[in-house]
């Protein structure tokens, strides 16, 4: 029987997950992926680590999937974009890849927003550069590593260094090529983006484009050793993994808009236009003439993890020794707390925010009769808070009626619920699991004939899972506490600075 394998790469998790042609998931093998931190605002990961963890996943899928591997006809992966893979001469690893959390650029694109280079970029590109982006990255290592940079042979994207190890073929895809470097309406490659950021000498660096269901290249001996995969099997391009998601939660339709609360806040729209703004990114959609309309920040599910990993760690160890899920063993005080009235509003910056790297998070109107409760109900009000400001802003741009969701808290239909309360719109969470996976995976089955194109969707009317209508009494209460959370916002943006410089070392403390 046909079946496609999809790889997925996040950002402490890669997964490998084996679909039916039909879109049913057979099997989904995981593993974790440590993150180094070697200073503040490092954060990077070994490339050989990730790729033996990632082989060793798709191993114990096939296992899993008690299938013959030649049953899986395709594969393709995806993975967290943005951030930087690098290799040398001889396509090795030059250094640690870096993640998108990654802020060590920060002070680059301090000085590039005092300049021309944001207006240009947004111009040019059809995005402002943040910390994590490709042009960002580089310019850093041009800077502080000048040897490193000198060396650069390969730029890539993570997805693009999986694909490499299983077949040796150097490549990105379209989605993937145009988180720095491409003119928003050529669609490709730009010399003059490079010569913008200052890195004229690494345009030949840059990896040869293709289609994200063209075939890349076929599964090698070595990588076939490694995965238990069978040596030939075709190998698509593959995609970026916020257009992943929303393809495989069915968001690529009209009057739709996809949100993924995962560790980003990720909200896309497709256009069949070119629209810039600098509230959100125009990349490249999977087909020419069509644009992924992104506004993200780093500010939505890891809060909630943040939170469980701090305050709910007795809970979650008796889960795990359970076999149940913390989100089941939690949703009863989050359900008692939405019922009644609180003062409590949660800014979700932990790690990053639409208003810049400068932004902390915070609890506001706690008092001492609050519960655990409490605030786990206002850190998802907030992760909900902050997809509406994206979601606001590209109401400005675009015309959408309902909302697609995915990311691991969307299981909750408390969470879902609020979602479509916060939003004023309908919110369908899709059956799919494994939503970025499957994306992957029709690009798989598209690149060899199994699916017409990377649209034809096989699960018809059963991927439509559960869909939440707004409640309109809830939806004006959280309307009301919207905006007082966005005042809020507004009037801490000046004292960010001053809090942030709290932890500076003074003359007087010993230091």
């Amino acid at each position: 029987m046909a079946s496609l394998l999809g790889i997925d790469n996040g950002l402490t998790v890669t997964k490998a997950v084996i679909f039916d042609a039909d879109g049913t998931q057979i099997s989904v093998a995981r593993r974790r992926v440590p993150q180094s931190m070697p200073q503040a605002r490092f954060v990077e990961r070994d490339m050989a680590g990730l790729w033996r963890a990632t082989a060793e996943a798709i191993r114990e899928a096939i296992a899993l999937s008690g299938r013959p591997a030649a049953d899986i006809k395709a594969v393709a992966a995806t993975a967290h974009g943005d951030g930087l893979y690098l290799l040398d001469d001889d396509k090795k690893p030059l250094g640690a890849g870096i993640l998108s959390l990654d802020s060590r650029a920060g002070a680059i694109i301090d000085d590039w927003s005092e300049g021309a280079v944001f207006g240009d970029a947004l111009a040019l590109t059809g995005q402002i550069p943040h910390v994590s982006a490709p042009s960002a990255l580089l310019a850093w290592i041009k800077q502080h590593e000048p040897d490193r940079y000198k060396r650069i042979r390969h730029v890539l994207g993570c997805k693009d260094w999986l694909r490499f190890c299983l077949t040796g073929a150097i490549g990105t895809d379209r989605t993937e090529a145009s988180t720095s470097f491409t003119d928003v309406r050529t669609q490709a490659f730009s010399p003059e983006a490079m010569h913008l950021f200052g890195l004229d000498a690494l345009f030949d660096a840059l990896p040869p484009m293709a289609h994200s269901a063209d075939i890349a290249g076929y599964v090698t001996s070595d990588a076939a050793a490694l995965t238990g995969l069978v040596p030939g099997t075709p190998v698509a391009f593959g995609l970026h993994d916020v257009t992943a998601s929303a393809l495989g939660i069915g968001g690529h339709a009209d009057d739709i808009i996809s949100i993924v609360a995962g560790t980003y806040s990720i909200n896309q729209v497709v256009s069949t236009d070119v629209r810039i703004d600098p509230r959100w990114f125009c990349r490249n959609a999977i087909d020419a003439g069509r644009w992924n309309n992104m506004a993200i920040s780093p500010a939505s599910a890891a809060n909630y993890d943040w939170f469980l990993d701090t305050l709910c760690q007795r809970d979650q160890a008796a889960a795990l020794e359970s076999g149940t899920s913390i989100h089941e063993a939690l949703a009863h005080e989050i359900n008692a707390a939405l019922q009644r009235p609180s003062t409590i509003l949660f800014h979700p910056y932990l790690f990053g925010s639409p208003h810049g790297n400068i932004a902390s998070g915070s609890f506001l109107g706690l008092h001492g009769w609050h519960d655990r409760g409490d605030m786990l109900k206002a850190v998802l009000e907030g992760i909900a808070f902050n997809h509406r400001t994206h979601i606001d802003a590209l109401s400005d741009g675009f015309a959408f009626r309902q909302a697609r969701l995915t990311g691991g808290a969307s299981r909750n239909p408390a969470f879902a619920q609020m979602f479509a309360d916060v939003l004023g719109m309908p919110v369908t969470v899709t059956s799919t699991d494994e939503a970025a996976a499957f994306g992957a995976a029709l690009c798989a089955g598209a690149a060899v004939g199994l699916h017409t194109s990377v649209h034809d969707d096989p699960r018809g009317l059963s991927a439509t899972g559960q869909s939440y209508q707004p409640d309109p009494v809830r939806s004006a209460e959280f309307d009301r506490r919207f905006q007082l959370y966005c005042r809020i916002a507004e009037t801490l943006k000046p004292l960010w600075p001053d809090i942030e410089q709290l932890a500076d070392k003074t003359e007087g403390d010993g230091a």
